[in-house]
């Protein structure tokens, strides 16, 4: 699991920014990486068709769940990553790989020129016109 500053970054919140009453809906559709609308459509049909347990779920998850805290990740960047890593893990783990590879490429043939001959012949030729 992603751990910053003591805080379990994968749980489920409340997402008051977000949120509409409590941010129970919003939390647990940032949680399984939906729309909050869904969640919120899907909280009103319980509502019609199972009302007093609707309303008891959500106010207990409402008192239960902490807020989300407003610094949990550095960047949008790092909140797409993890929230990838929630939702598709499989897919994380190649566009990981991909950027590693394209990064060992890059790497491989910035070690090319500089161990090529030519380098140093160009490198002489530019201390010549100093």
């Amino acid at each position: 699991m992603a751990w910053t500053n003591g805080t379990q970054r994968f749980r489920l919140w409340r997402d008051t920014d977000r949120g509409i009453i409590a941010g129970v809906c919003a939390g647990i559709a940032d949680y399984i990486g939906a729309e909050p609308i869904v969640v919120r459509l899907i909280a009103v049909a319980g509502l019609v068709f199972f009302f007093v347990p609707t309303v008891a779920a959500y106010v207990v998850l409402a008192l239960v769940l902490r807020p989300k805290p407003p610094a949990l990740y550095a960047s949008r960047d790092e909140e797409a990553f993890w929230r990838g890593v929630n939702t598709a893990p499989a897919d994380t783990l190649s566009s990981l790989k991909r950027k590693f590879r394209d990064l060992e490429d890059r790497l491989a043939q910035m070690e090319s020129q500089v161990a090529s001959g030519d380098f140093e012949l160009h490198r002489k030729f530019r201390d010549l016109g100093r």
